[in-house]
């Protein structure tokens, strides 16, 4: 799904053509009453496409070829507006026709008990409800979404987040949630179902892209208001203008009128139709990219207010670390040669599968030239490790080697008759003030040195917080860890803040402690015991891993998995509010050089004195109207591409963000249409068109 949402080109032939079906299927007026401005532009077209029908059939001031032509793209203004808003529909339909593709009423085994062994009967995945046991073995599709109860497989999802990769899914902890439509490639799983028929987290999937719950955000809803509001104070002002034009005419003795026709024309040029037009396309567009990032948004408010976020909590392990510590040096004991330590570290770590463990056998070989050896000739026998030993190693050729921490070497060196230096002792205690893990490595009744295990900050994380904080966004860091371990990771990610040995309660208080502040604030999350913070936070952002209690909780689901998606996130948030800002502020100034076209024009045969206004010296004034509303028209087709792409993101201040927006989209704003309503003046008089 992810695969083919990135690929698919933004006018793909397909969405077209049923975008331009969709753009006639909106006419309809229930529809068209949603969007004030587009419904008045949508009576307008009917008004004169009726005058223009009476014109062909009765003699009339103006001609009908004139009425009809403005008629004619007063319609075409509608349908571009629509058609903006059906080609980004368009887009989230294919998706869900691809999500939909990968719904099966596949044969589920449903057990009489939630226990592996239980006699089970084959049903129907539709058949399913809450709470009912199901056995799905390997090769067999999941055929509801449920949580592990029982049992460890590795899982196909490349279905749901695009992933070719398989993952683990296994009872309890954090990684115990399956997604309907998902494979299991090894193994069993005995799985409670959490969702019934319809319910399931592809149907919501399908729902969202489709646009059946995508509802106004509070900004759109506002925009929305104010755009109502100056269409609601220009229709007053263009009716006032007939009697007032007609009590000129009648005093003066001279000239003619203004026509309903011109009086439609001028109310269309004057209120906002550019931004009115595309307006639903920017946001349905925006909550579209979040899903090319593999993200399903439960609302646009929660991609609205993604970019609307000040405050980003980022857990540190897999967001800010790599996620695994890594073996970084060998520091040995007095009067032991590093080579004789990294041979031990290597041989105790030959079967230690862990990252960490690799992670010493790779330091060995490639700093010591130390290569893997066939243990298996030697008769070795490994010691594995143990939450209560918390010690590894192995007995080989007569040598005991172990390695683990720091206190419980020195027990094992105590047991076999040995001690342990000062010196030591000072390297465990400056390895854990750097931030780092000391793993001691000890033969019989000797200790022969210390590995730093190190948290391995991600390359370029730095350089990202630091975007974040020009963004005027502040960055958290959350660990487990202990003050001065999470000191050092904090220091050398360059992050703003951090909380050490985080529990529950303390994310939940940090949270409402910055909202109490006027901050919004977005994390994420993967356990149970994230979901009251993700609950509280503005943008909360599950791991599809995760539980189904943290899914439940958040407003967004990253299919991924990906904890750094939170700065995407945010980023495609922040390109929605600077798109919607940017053609908001095109629309309103270039509105201004559609006055300068059109008024004088209007009001020619009333006000002759108003032909100095006439500063384009556009042609006559029935081109200048005719190319005012063909204008107003064409624009709004021309920006389709940048409401659905939207405005390029860059992570710079406030200040430079908003003198940036009036130099290129109001002062762009002013002159694209003097030059656009030139040019189509020219093209209409030298074809004698009005």
């Amino acid at each position: 799904m992810a695969t083919a949402s990135k690929s698919r080109p933004l006018f793909d032939p397909t969405i077209v053509r049923r975008a331009i079906l969709d753009s006639f299927l909106k006419l309809d007026p229930r529809l068209q009453l949603r969007n004030p401005v587009m419904f008045t532009v949508f009576v307008g077209s009917v008004l004169t496409t009726g005058l223009g029908i009476h014109a062909l059939v009765a003699d009339g001031n103006e001609s009908p070829g004139f009425i009809l032509g403005v008629s004619a793209w007063l319609w075409f203004t509608v349908l571009f507006a629509n058609f903006a808003e059906a080609m980004a529909e368009g887009r989230g339909k294919a998706q869900a026709d691809s999500l939909r593709s990968t719904r099966r009423d596949v044969q589920a085994k449903k057990l009489d008990e939630p226990r592996y062994g239980a006699t089970h009967r084959p049903a129907l995945a539709s058949s399913l409800r809450k709470d009912d046991a199901i056995l799905v073995e390997a090769g067999e599709l999941i055929p509801s979404d449920g949580e592990v109860v029982e049992g460890v497989a590795s899982v196909d999802e490349s279905a749901i987040t695009g992933e070719s990769a398989p993952v683990i899914r296994e009872s309890g902890g954090d990684r115990s949630s399956v997604t309907g439509g998902t494979r299991v490639l090894s193994d069993w799983l005995v799985i409670r179902v959490t969702a019934n028929p319809g319910e399931t987290f592809l149907d919501r999937m399908i729902s969202l892209v489709e646009g059946a719950k995508r509802q106004k955000t509070p900004n759109e809803i506002a925009l929305n208001i104010l755009l109502a509001a100056m269409t609601i104070v220009f229709l007053i002002v263009c009716t006032t203008l007939l009697p007032f034009s007609k009590y000129s005419v009648a005093a003066a003795g001279q000239g003619s009128p203004i026509t309903v026709t011109v009086l439609v024309a001028l109310l269309v040029c004057l209120i906002p139709t550019t931004i009115g037009g595309l307006l639903s396309a920017i946001g349905i567009a925006g909550m579209d990219r979040m899903i090319q990032a593999n993200v399903i948004a439960m609302s646009g408010r929660a991609v609205e207010a993604a970019g609307d976020v000040d405050v980003l909590l980022l857990d540190k392990t897999g967001t800010i670390t790599m996620g695994n510590r890594q073996a970084v040096e060998f520091i040995p004991a007095v009067g032991v040669a590093i080579e004789t330590l990294a041979d031990a570290a290597q041989l105790a770590s030959l079967a230690d599968e862990t990252p960490e463990g690799r992670s010493v056998v790779v330091l060995a070989k490639e700093k010591y030239g130390l290569r893997g050896r066939n243990i298996h000739d030697h008769h070795a026998t490994f010691v594995p490790f143990t939450a209560q030993t918390r010690v590894s190693g192995v007995d080989i050729d007569g040598r005991r080697i172990r390695k683990g921490a720091a206190d419980s070497i020195v027990k094992f060196i105590n047991e076999n008759g040995g001690a342990t230096s000062n010196e030591l002792r000072e390297t465990v205690e400056r390895i854990a003030k750097l931030g780092g893990t000391p793993l001691v490595v000890a033969e019989g009744d000797r200790a022969l040195g210390v590995i730093y295990l190190k948290d391995i900050v991600k390359g370029g994380i730095k350089e990202r917080f630091s975007e974040l904080r020009r963004m005027g966004i502040r960055t958290v860091m959350i660990t487990g860890d202990n003050p001065l371990t999470a000191t050092a990771i904090a220091a050398e990610a360059g992050v703003d803040d951090f909380l050490a040995e985080a529990t529950p309660e303390a994310k939940l208080k940090m949270i409402r402690e910055y909202q109490a502040g006027g901050r919004l604030v977005a994390m994420t999350g993967d356990g149970t015991n994230d979901s009251p913070a993700l609950a509280q936070a503005d943008v909360a952002v599950a791991m599809n891993s995760g539980t189904q209690a943290a899914k439940e909780a958040g407003n967004m689901v990253d299919l991924d998995s990906n904890p750094t998606k939170l700065i995407e996130i945010v980023e495609i948030g922040k390109q929605l509010l600077m798109t919607r800002g940017a053609l908001t502020t095109f629309s309103l100034a270039n509105d201004v050089a559609k006055y300068f076209a059109i008024i004088p024009a209007a009001f020619a045969t009333t006000y002759p004195v108003l032909n100095r206004l006439n500063v384009m010296g556009l042609a006559s004034p029935s081109s200048a109207i005719m190319s005012a509303v063909v204008f107003n028209a064409i624009i709004i087709i021309l920006l389709v591409p940048l409401a659905l792409r939207g405005v390029p993101y860059r992570a710079v201040g406030a200040a430079r963000l908003l003198r940036d927006n009036l130099l290129i989209y109001g002062l762009g704003g002013l002159l694209v249409p003097f030059i656009g309503i030139k040019a189509i003046d020219m093209f209409i008089a030298a074809c004698g068109l009005a």
